[in-house]
């Protein structure tokens, strides 16, 4: 994990443990910051330091490690650039800032990138039991996780799919459509869509792999259709959306909306609301 990064900087990311280091912000010519059991911090040579003793990423090491990151062919994985972001070989994504060129109204690349969001996928088997136990143990319903970025959203998803597939054997279709939501367990009954949109993966899952579960993450109002399909059809969807309140929704499709609690710590439930509230 993370063997893209620069020479010095994974010097010293190996003095953190990484199963408490949730985000790396790498900026060219600013200190680098990083997020520590859900707080930021300055990472130095020897690890967690003071602002003054951080490391200062040069623009070629931000160069370098996105190219790295993309196996050495920015080509193999232009459409993922174009939509803001590459997935590393262990599931991290790498978010992407830059200068957006466009070509007759449709985005063609992302030139001169001075900042890189590197997120770390964690598999924490067992972070979702609270939201199965209020949602789940009586019977299949759909599900919509929502809070803010960074709070766990994906992790719960993960073990949600794994949770099914383990206890209900169900034919759970994953549609990961950055790369980071399958990786780690996901069950034995479990299958993999990546890299596509919702509506290309939700349609050729529904017509080729008979699922009786979708899980899938990071909805955006233009993917409610393609959740709509499903549900219609009988298959039930496990999502997550970045909203905070359940009047924001754009369509009620779910059974139940878990809202997180915000404060990062990935199982945490603050409320839920929908038709059948837990």
């Amino acid at each position: 994990m993370l063997e893209f990064l620069p020479p010095r900087i994974l010097n010293a990311v190996r003095h953190v443990n990484l199963n408490r280091l949730y985000e790396i912000r790498l900026r060219a010519d600013k200190p680098l910051r990083v997020n520590l059991d859900g707080n930021f911090c300055y990472l130095g040579e020897r690890g967690i330091e003071g602002e003054k003793n951080a490391l200062i990423p040069t623009s070629e090491e931000v160069s370098e490690t996105l190219f790295a990151a993309s196996g050495y062919s920015v080509y193999s994985v232009e459409n993922q650039i174009k939509r803001g972001f590459v997935t590393g070989r262990s599931g991290e994504r790498i978010g992407i800032a830059g200068s957006y060129v466009y070509e007759n109204g449709a985005l063609l690349s992302v030139h001169a990138v001075t900042s890189l969001c590197i997120r770390i996928p964690h598999a924490i088997e067992g972070c979702a039991e609270e939201i199965y136990r209020k949602c789940l143990q009586e019977k299949m319903c759909s599900i919509l996780l929502l809070s803010p970025p960074g709070n766990g959203k994906t992790t719960l998803l993960r073990d949600l799919a794994r949770l099914v597939s383990m206890r209900r054997k169900l034919n759970v279709l994953v549609s990961d459509e950055r790369g980071e939501l399958s990786s780690g367990n996901l069950g034995e009954t479990s299958d993999v869509i990546r890299f596509a949109d919702k509506m290309t993966a939700f349609t050729a899952g529904i017509r080729a792999m008979r699922p009786d579960l979708i899980v899938t993450d990071e909805l955006l109002p233009e993917d409610y259709n393609a959740v709509r399909r499903a549900v219609e059809s009988g298959i039930f969807v496990f999502a997550s959306a970045h909203l905070t309140k359940f009047e924001d929704v754009p369509e009620k499709l779910f059974g139940r909306y878990v809202i997180l609690d915000g404060l990062g710590k990935a199982g945490k439930i603050c409320g839920a609301d929908g038709e059948d509230v837990a």
